[in-house]
Parts: C-alpha cells; sequence; structure tokens
C-alpha cells in the first residue's frame, strides 16, 4: 500500500537524501578574497575568529605564568597591563561576538531555506571591516600596546595617562568592530524576516535561529551607544573636549554608564547564540523533541529585554543612590528566571531520552553545568553590599569566565564538532573530541573554581604580582597548571580539525540524522545550497523528510500520518 502511495500522480516527487561525497575543484585565493557566498564567508569567520582566540589564549597563559608564584618577575607591570588588556579586548571583539556570526553566516540560510543572505555584498563588507579591525588594533604591538584594560575605564585611557596609538587603536578597533557587527545584523535581520522556506512561519524556526535573530536586535540597539562613547573618547584624547575629565566639568562616571550600557547586552549577545547551538544540539542526541519549544524562543527575547536594564549593576561601587542600587540589582536576579526556564528545558530534553553520547553532546552537557555555576556565581555578585566585598577581585573574575569561556568557548566547540561533517563533508575523530573534552573540563574548572577561593581571600584582578601569604601562592599554582590542561585540550581539537578535513571519513548529508534543513542539502553544501527547497510542516522539518520518503518508498513500519500534505503545493 504504501509503494502504490508513492507513484500515486497526486503526490509531487520527493527529493532523495542519498549519502556521498561532493567532489568540487579546489577554490584559489582570489575567490575567496572576492565571495560573497555566505558558506565562504562563514568559514572565514570561523578560521580568523579561532586564530584570535588562539592568540588570546597565548595571552592568557604568559599572564598565569607570571602569577604562578609569587613576586614573580617574568613580566614587567607595562606587559603585564597590556596582555590582559589585549587578552579580554581579543576574545570579546575578536572571537566570541563574531565567531557567533560565522555560525550564522553559514547556517542561518541553510536553516531556514534560502540561497544566500538578504544583501551577499553587504555581508562580505562585515567580515573585512571585522579582519581590518583585528589587524588594527594588534598593529599596536609595534609602537604602543594599551594596558588601560578592556573597559578603557577613564581616566586611566585619557592622554595623560595612557600616551601613545594603543588606546587609538583599541577605539579604531572598536569602530571597526562594531560596523561589522551592525551591518552583519541587518543582514541577519532581513534575511531571517523576509526569507524563509514555505512554511517556517514563526513558531516553526530553528530555535538557533531565533536566537541570532535577537543576537541581530540587541547589537542594533546596542552599537551605537559605544559607538558614540569611544567617539568621545577619542575627541577627548585629540581635540580638545571634556566630556570624561572631572577637572574641566566632565564625568568618569558618563563611560562607564555609556560603556556597560553597550557591555551588559553584549554579554547576552555573546551567549544567546550559544543558548541556540545547545538548543539544536540535544535533542539531536537526546532522540526527542527539545523540551518546550515555545517557552525557549520566548525566554530569548525576554533575557534580551531584561539584559538592556541591568547594565549598572557593574557599578555598583560607584556612588549611586540606594534605591538605583536596589533596582538595578532586583532587575539583575529576574534575568535568572528565563535563564532557568531554559536550564530546565534542556534538562528535561535530555531526561528519559534516548542518549547518543557523541563529542558534539558532551560539550554542550559541559556547557550546562559550567554555565550554571557562572549563573549562580552572578546572582551573588548582584547582591550589592556582597559586590561591594567581591568587586575587583578574582571572585568576579571566575564569575565572567563561567558564564563566557565556561558558556559560549563550550557551546561553540558543540557547534564546531557538531557542524564540522555539513562545513567539510568529514567526520571528526570521536576520540580525539573526547580526550578534548576531558582536558578542556578539567583544564577549565582547575583555573576558574579555585579562583573563587582567591577572590574571597582578597586577591585584587589586575595586579601583575602578589605577596606570599597564606594560601596564594598554592590557590595561584594550581589555577595556572589548569591553564595549561585546558590549553592541552584546545590544541587536540585543533588538531582534530586539522588531521579531519583530510583524513576524516565521509560524512554524507546527514550524520546525525538531525532536525533542520541544513542537512537537507549535500555536505558540504552546493552554491545554491538546496536543488530543491522542501515546504517546512513542523519544527524538526528533517524528521518528517525522513519519515516521508520511507513511507512513499515502502521502507517505513508505518505511513506517518502528515506524510501526504509534506510534498503537496
Amino acid at each position: 500500500m504504501a509503494a502504490d502511495t508513492a507513484t500515486s500522480p497526486a503526490l509531487e516527487p520527493v527529493p532523495q537524501i542519498t549519502a556521498h561525497e561532493v567532489t568540487r575543484e579546489r577554490s584559489g585565493i582570489i575567490d575567496w578574497l572576492t565571495t560573497t557566498d555566505h558558506k565562504k564567508i562563514g568559514i572565514l569567520y570561523l578560521v580568523t575568529t579561532f586564530v584570535f582566540f588562539l592568540i588570546g589564549g597565548v595571552e592568557a597563559l604568559m599572564m598565569r605564568l607570571q602569577l604562578g608564584t609569587a613576586e614573580n618577575t617574568l613580566l614587567d607591570p607595562s606587559t603585564f597591563n597590556a596582555l590582559f588588556t589585549m587578552h579580554g579586548t581579543t576574545m570579546i571583539f575578536l572571537f566570541v561576538v563574531p565567531i557567533m556570526a560565522g555560525f550564522g553566516n553559514y547556517f542561518v540560510p541553510l536553516m531556514i531555506g534560502a540561497r544566500d543572505m538578504a544583501f551577499p555584498r553587504l555581508n562580505a563588507l562585515s567580515y573585512w571591516l571585522l579582519l581590518s579591525g583585528g589587524v588594527v588594533f594588534y598593529a599596536s604591538l609595534f609602537f604602543s600596546p594599551p594596558e588601560a584594560g578592556w573597559t578603557m575605564y577613564t581616566p586611566l585611557s585619557n592622554e595623560t595617562f595612557s600616551e601613545g596609538g594603543g588606546v587609538d587603536a583599541w577605539i579604531f578597533l572598536v569602530h571597526l568592530t562594531g560596523l561589522s557587527s551592525l551591518v552583519g545584523a541587518v543582514n541577519f535581520y532581513v534575511t531571517i524576516a523576509n526569507m524563509r522556506a514555505p512554511g517556517m512561519g514563526w513558531g516553526r524556526l530553528p530555535l538557533f535561529v531565533w536566537t541570532i535573530l535577537v543576537y541581530a536586535i540587541l547589537l542594533i540597539l546596542a552599537l551605537p551607544v559605544i559607538a558614540g562613547a569611544v567617539t568621545l573618547l577619542l575627541t577627548d584624547r585629540h581635540f580638545g573636549t571634556h566630556f570624561y575629565d572631572p577637572t574641566e566639568g566632565g564625568s568618569p562616571l558618563l563611560w562607564q554608564h555609556l560603556f556597560w550600557f553597550f557591555g551588559h547586552p553584549e554579554v547576552y549577545i555573546m551567549v544567546l547564540p550559544a543558548f541556540g547551538i545547545i538548543s539544536e544540539v540535544l535533542p539531536v542526541f537526546a532522540r526527542k523533541p527539545i523540551f518546550g519549544y515555545k517557552a525557549i524562543a520566548a525566554s530569548s527575547v525576554v533575557i534580551a529585554f531584561l539584559g538592556l536594564l541591568v547594565w549598572a549593576h557593574h557599578m555598583f561601587t560607584t556612588p549611586s543612590p540606594t534605591v538605583v542600587l536596589v533596582f538595578f540589582m532586583m532587575s539583575s536576579f529576574l534575568i535568572g528566571i528565563p535563564t532557568g526556564i531554559k536550564i530546565f528545558n534542556w534538562v528535561a530534553t535530555l531526561w528519559r531520552g534516548t542518549i547518543e553520547f557523541k563529542t558534539p553532546l558532551i560539550f554542550a552537557a559541559g556547557f550546562i553545568s559550567q554555565f550554571t555555576i557562572g549563573g549562580i556565581t552572578g546572582i551573588i555578585v548582584a547582591i550589592f553590599p556582597v559586590d561591594w566585598q567581591l568587586h575587583d577581585t578574582y571572585f568576579v573574575v571566575a564569575h565572567f569566565h563561567y558564564t563566557l569561556m565556561g558558556g559560549a568557548v563550550f557551546a561553540v566547540f558543540a557547534g564546531i564538532y557538531y557542524w564540522f561533517p555539513k562545513i567539510t563533508g568529514r567526520m571528526m575523530n570521536e576520540k580525539l573530541g573526547m580526550w578534548s573534552f576531558a582536558l578542556m573540563y578539567i583544564g577549565f574548572n582547575l583555573t576558574f573554581l579555585i579562583q573563587h577561593t582567591i577572590g574571597l581571600d582578597g586577591m585584587p584582578r589586575r595586579v601583575y604580582e602578589y605577596p606570599d601569604v597564606g594560601n596564594l601562592v598554592l590557590y595561584n599554582r594550581i589555577s595556572t597548571i589548569g591553564a595549561f590542561v585546558l590549553g592541552l585540550g584546545i590544541l587536540l581539537t585543533v588538531i582534530n580539525i586539522l588531521r579531519s578535513v583530510k583524513r576524516g571519513p565521509v560524512a554524507g548529508p546527514d550524520p546525525w540524522k538531525a532536525n533542520t534543513l541544513e542537512w537537507f542539502s549535500t555536505s558540504p553544501p552546493p552554491d545554491n545550497n538546496f536543488d530543491v527547497i522542501p515546504r517546512v510542516r513542523s519544527v524538526e522539518p528533517m524528521k518528517d523528510i525522513r519519515r516521508q520518503i520511507a513511507y512513499q518508498t515502502g521502507t517505513g513500519s508505518e505511513a506517518p500520518p502528515a506524510a501526504e500534505s509534506l510534498v503537496r503545493g
């Protein structure tokens, strides 16, 4: 009966999914330099930002070597200040935010059934602006690297305390990467709003695409503020204005308000796409639908809204009225509600699932545990009397890294292992992947869990040396050892990537039996992404397509109820 139905003239032909390797000629350098293909631009983003990630990691290891023992003389104060400034700036502006744009560039059009981004040339421009910002910033190494911290607080960043061009290079970095993110955000918004496959309404949008949409809206709202702030800083430094100079009627607090009005939404700009990656990975390897699709999508929007209201919880030690401190404390607590919804829904997705313990799932599970710790410590420092004691100590460093390194970076690695077969047509080595995760997880917790204790013992951050008192040497030595274990874990993934690009097993179009439309195309996808764009009938279109093919070819045990409607006009 199923076989007869498959040949019925009432049904349109269904494109068959066959596992095969796509062979294509190697593209020349000119093609990569001039491309407007969203997939190649996505790869350029991913490779470039990962290189910056490795550079930032080396800077972190150099700082940890300096702090591995008391009163160390390995680095001088100026070099140490430059290292933590460049490390923080690199990780925020040149890695976490743009690597999410890399995943978005490659996969958003594929996931929504589009041929390309809405504005391909604008898409290419966004990448080259990012690269230009990174080059301009690191060029400061040859004359005067910035030493005022990645937040560039005034008056440390004005001409009196920061002579030379390092701070100016930082300002140009913010302008160039900000413009890159802004034009990219407009492109994402227009693409998602107007280029979805037939039947893909807002209630069937993949959760990763939902988070990229919210990411884009936050960028559009937040970036003009930081652009204005750094422009005022530039005029203070070189054109005789005094916006941030208290001796001339300006206010250093103005910089903090402007910076953190951008800076706190920036946290969610970095983390929300990571949430989307986790929401795609978990149901695939749990072999069950995501629990609470609507709640997870809605919580992303709520997090973004609340994230715009809590910037001053970074400023609890400034002279602000108590009523203001209470407002921002309570607003910070509220963000825990939609974030908790996500975590409970992810755990519920895994609960009683037919779990396949593959590397993407392991990194996703690691993300949940690390980010939960970061969220709990975030609630602690959001209590402003507690923050008065912990502010500018290593407790804040630990919290921040559990949120972004333990959170966003573990999600990025989950995304790399999950989507690598789609990008390259090859599978990564599972054993190397598991070893990489184990070393990263152990190394990360050795590095940063102990830093909570270091902070509670009163050690301030951003100091290049410390006295041999109490257990500070022991704690810092454990943290330094952990940093090198973490670095070894990251190195294993780099080796895995380089090895698998050429020698990995052929993946086929849908090696994970996944849920979303990017797996409908070949691996890697052709230039036009799809020869046939299917009609979307649920939030799991690939499951529907596999059921339909099994039904029409007679290989399925029973016909899916909606099989016929999937292929009608």
